[in-house]
């Protein structure tokens, strides 16, 4: 009878934890690191998950990367690369036309100059991405290093995938960027925009930066970050980000015959998603009612004091 009751009392409690079904990783990477602590101590104050990009020339880069290292967060180099326009470039740029033996070298003193990176993602480089020679070196350069390529897609034809071929590089690529402007409701439209894409396709990616509303955003959402998404490191979504998605079957070619029957009802709205934490406690709360766990909680609460 103890031993019927226990298993009772086991079982019961397995019923009654809460339970959630994870619908979706969020990878969020905070980018352009060293030039602003006071800022970017900020964002260390945030889950250890979110990752931070350091610029290797910046002043502070390799204390940030220390100190995010330290507290067990994912550390990357923010390689600065060529962009399309014209504008004021970090020392250390690379460019298309630069021969391997220089982006080694720049690599190199990259390297060195921000401790513990485990990956590299591009600071620009609209013009440095799109070319495939010169992304073909930098693949070839990072292949002698233990580093994935988090591409932030600054440019839509981005040959860096292609240009990984062969290499052993893993590459993956941004989703969202979160404060392409720096009003509060557009970074907060975006970061929505990336719990959606993470509900939908399993993992979603978004780059951010330490600007003041990015850092205010940030702290009012995440403590509220819903039950189905947790955030993840971007090196745990390499291998998901990298296999391809099936394509969906054809359907079957029916023939037709002629319709004499009541013409269908089309829903002009979609019923809203019901995600899986709501969908559990639909689950939870008709078993509740069901008779055996009604027994089990009458032999638990039969039990004498002491079991």
């Amino acid at each position: 009878m103890l031993l019927k009751k226990l298993a009772a009392l086991i079982l019961l409690l397995l019923l009654g934890m809460p339970i959630f079904a994870i619908a979706g990783r969020l990878s969020i990477v905070i980018d352009d690191f060293g030039y602003r602590p006071q800022n970017e101590n900020q964002v260390l104050t945030m889950p250890t998950a979110i990752s931070i990009a350091v610029l290797p020339n910046a002043p502070y880069a390799a204390e940030m990367a220390r100190k995010a290292h330290a507290q067990g967060r994912e550390v990357l180099i923010h390689l600065p690369m060529a962009p399309l326009s014209k504008q004021p470039l970090e020392r250390g740029t690379l460019r298309p036309d630069m021969s391997r033996d220089e982006i080694a070298r720049i690599v190199r003193d990259a390297v060195s100059k921000v401790p513990y990176a485990v990956g590299v993602n591009n600071h620009m480089g609209s013009a440095m991405t799109s070319n495939l020679n010169g992304m073909q070196n930098v693949m070839q350069v990072l292949s002698h290093y233990p580093f994935y390529f988090l591409d932030s897609m600054t440019i839509g034809n981005s040959q860096s995938r292609q240009a990984a071929a062969g290499t052993g590089v893993k590459v993956i690529k941004r989703n969202v960027f979160l404060d392409d402007t720096a009003n509060e409701d557009d970074i907060r439209g975006q970061f929505n925009r990336a719990i959606a894409l993470a509900r939908r396709n399993g993992f979603a990616i978004a780059i951010g930066h330490p600007h003041p509303n990015t850092v205010k955003v940030l702290q009012q959402m995440l403590p509220a970050l819903p039950s189905d998404i947790v955030l993840v490191a971007p090196s745990s979504l390499l291998n998901d980000a990298l296999s391809p998605v099936p394509a969906p079957s054809p359907a079957p070619v029916r023939p037709r015959r002629p319709f004499r029957g009541i013409p269908q009802c089309i829903v002009k709205q979609a019923p809203p998603p019901v995600y899986a934490d709501v969908m559990f406690q639909v689950i939870y709360s008709s078993l509740d009612q069901t008779p055996w766990v009604i027994q089990i909680k009458h032999w638990f609460s039969s039990a004498p004091d002491g079991y």
